[in-house]
């Protein structure tokens, strides 16, 4: 579909230019610029969450504090492609993740998974629901995740080499907290209830089981 909209849009910069009764070389030119223009804008939509991540990355690097922490409350600002990046710990290893309260279960790339030294099962799949339709994925658990304070264990996850780089933080985390809210521009993650800032889990298991057979993210 991409490239018949390319095709489209070409023949339509095309008859244009034709039009005007311009140059030939010309014409070529505005044909080849047009159409990096629009490949370069259609390869950056496809791999937003990964330039995403980069960008939160990048900004982590030249010491832009886009992650914030309160005693055991985490506050994280918006990044310029709209979605919340986290420095996160899996095990003690520092991924950025993206925290997606539409994905039902936090989901990490294969990659991921090494090098926090994650098992994920070869029994039955998971049937995980994404954007460009349903993949499988291994069933796992992260023994530890951190987001600065606030700290989890025993949590399930996904494991898929569909995901790519992508590491996503879904609700079966974010359930855990005390509550989670935007405010301008800035999600702000509570710990529960009775939480301190001397020490111990920030979050609480919730009653049911966080590997279900059919997931969204």
């Amino acid at each position: 579909m991409d490239l018949i909209w390319l095709v489209g849009v070409l023949v339509l910069v095309l008859s244009a230019l034709t039009v005007r009764k311009l140059s030939f070389g010309f014409v070529v030119r505005s044909l080849i610029s047009w159409a990096l223009i629009i490949g370069l804008t259609v390869l950056a939509v496809a791999h937003r969450h990964e330039l995403g991540a980069l960008f939160a990355s990048a900004s982590a690097k030249l010491g832009i504090d886009d992650q914030q922490v309160n005693g055991k409350t985490v506050r994280i600002r918006m990044a310029p492609d709209g979605h919340f990046w986290a420095r996160v710990k899996l095990n003690g290893v520092e991924r950025r993740m993206l925290i997606d309260s539409g994905a039902t279960i936090t989901a990490i790339s294969d990659r991921t998974a090494a090098a926090a030294d994650i098992s994920a099962s070869n029994g039955l799949p998971a049937i995980i629901e994404t954007a460009n339709g349903s993949v499988t994925a291994r069933r796992g658990n992260i023994q530890r995740l951190a987001i600065g304070p606030l700290e989890t264990e025993d949590l399930g996850v996904v494991v898929s080499e569909n995901f790519g780089d992508l590491d996503v933080l879904g609700m079966n985390f974010l359930s855990r907290l005390h509550s989670w809210r935007v405010e301008n521009r800035t999600l702000i993650l509570e710990p529960k209830v009775g939480a301190s800032d001397e020490g111990g889990d920030a979050t609480t298991a919730p009653a049911d089981a966080d590997q279900p057979s059919r997931e969204d993210i």
